[in-house]
């Protein structure tokens, strides 16, 4: 073991003593590596990049039919029970999952027929704005609604929604305010309307949604779809603390069929799944999969043609480094005889020149690293302007800056193992013979 380190002593010494040649054997590695992983720290950068915009935005996973179905709740329970399923409810005919909502009175009164949408908690289009998730109110709360005002006449009890940024813009509605919402029917040769009062519980950036849509609990959904059936809905009468405005016939008996469902894949990965699985099920879907499987084929493309790059850069390497190395070795022949003569076993012969390859990989990856630092940052000020937040075009997490340097000092002894033997097989007699 003391051998060992005497030898790994002298060749670091000997390697500062040849400090040019040093140098030189520093600056060509750099000279390799830097490119490489400023490439590599685009490709990454821009795959990555577009891979979070697609993950960030959660219409991307959103997958929804076609065309009518027949949907129960227990089919629906079973979609929400997949593992790539993370969000699913089931949806009302798009005919009646419409509302006349209204704000204000007299000349300031401003309506808007908005379309509705089910919503829940867990919900990931309001999860990633940070929306608050509409509701039903409690039936505590209904009964004190329920309760009369000054005037003699029960207040209606509000109902949560939330509005996309253009419905709130017309609206002229913020968190907090209130609104009232019509629903009209043609029912027994008559147009009837039923009213409900809403609270604006949530208002979605623009970005999240560009139409006129109220995200609100399914049961209104159910209720409005029900009203214009011709349908009675008493617990919409109970919540208004009134009768005779959402009369009509008994509800059928049976479980209730949904035309359509609102369903959230798992991650990116899952869109294409289920839609292979919807598509065995002979049910053609809406989803993102074209644009997902884009910025997948544009990674594939990416890696094979770095993977060329690296093997081309690597052969290069192997050869320079072989070579250099060799050559270092033919020209301390004399010195490797003389350590020999002394005592120095094979395996310490060996690890001379080892020794001195392995810390020209270490300080090559260091100033290739410093230099790609310089470069990536130049690169994302260029287009900073084109990315949002925490995006960068070049970049690279550190593990694959330690995977570098392993796969740089790798190819380093391998080159480096040939003249290596051939430096434990010197022989003294030589060195003698030429003294």
């Amino acid at each position: 073991m003391r051998t060992v380190a005497r030898a790994c002593l002298l060749a670091l010494k000997d390697y500062a003593h040849e400090g040019l040649l040093s140098a030189c054997a520093v600056l060509g590695l750099a000279a390799v590596l830097t490119p490489l992983l400023v490439l590599y720290g685009v490709k990454f950068g821009v795959v990555q990049t577009l891979t979070d915009r697609l993950r960030e935005d959660p219409r991307n996973l959103e997958i929804s039919p076609v065309t009518s179905g027949r949907y129960t709740g227990e089919h629906l329970a079973r979609l929400a029970a997949h593992p790539d399923v993370s969000f699913v409810l089931p949806r009302t005919r798009s005919i009646a999952a419409t509302m006349d909502l209204s704000r204000g009175e007299g000349t300031a009164r401003k309506t808007l027929v908005a379309s509705l949408e089910p919503t829940a908690p867990g919900d990931p289009l309001l999860a990633r704005y940070h929306a608050a998730v509409p509701a039903m109110p409690a039936p505590d709360m209904a009964d004190k609604a329920n309760g009369a005002d000054e005037n003699g006449s029960p207040p209606l009890a509000p109902i949560g929604v939330t509005l996309s940024a253009t419905a709130a813009e017309k609206l002229g509605a913020r968190r907090g305010d209130s609104l009232l919402g019509r629903v009209e029917r043609r029912y027994q040769g008559r147009v009837q309307s039923a009213r409900v009062n809403l609270r604006v519980a949530a208002v979605l950036p623009l970005p999240a949604q560009q139409k006129d849509v109220a995200y609100v609990p399914l049961p209104l959904l159910e209720a409005a779809e029900d009203y214009r059936d011709g349908r009675a809905v008493p617990e919409m009468d109970a919540l208004n603390g009134r009768s005779g405005e959402w009369t009509g016939e008994p509800r059928p008996e049976g479980p209730r069929v949904y035309p359509g469902f609102r369903l959230y894949a798992r991650d990116l990965e899952a869109v294409g799944t289920l839609r292979q699985g919807f598509a065995r099920q002979n049910l053609d879907v809406y989803t993102h999969a074209e644009e997902i499987e884009q910025v997948a084929t544009l990674s594939r493309a990416l890696n094979l043609i770095f993977g060329l790059i690296c093997a081309a850069a690597a052969a290069g390497f192997l050869a320079s480094t072989a070579s250099s190395t060799l050559a270092g070795v033919k020209r301390k022949e004399r010195i490797l005889g003389l350590l020999r003569l002394t005592g120095f076993a094979t395996g310490a012969l060996m690890l001379f020149p080892l020794a001195q390859t392995l810390l020209t990989a270490v300080l090559g990856t260091a100033v290739a690293a410093a230099v790609y630092a310089v470069a990536a940052a130049v690169i994302n000020s260029l287009f900073s302007t084109g990315l949002n937040g925490m995006e960068q075009v070049c970049r690279l997490p550190p593990e694959h800056f330690l995977l570098a340097f392993a796969l740089v000092a790798g190819l380093s002894l391998l080159a480096a193992l040939g003249p290596a033997l051939r430096a434990a097989r010197v022989e003294p007699s030589e060195v003698i013979r030429d003294v």
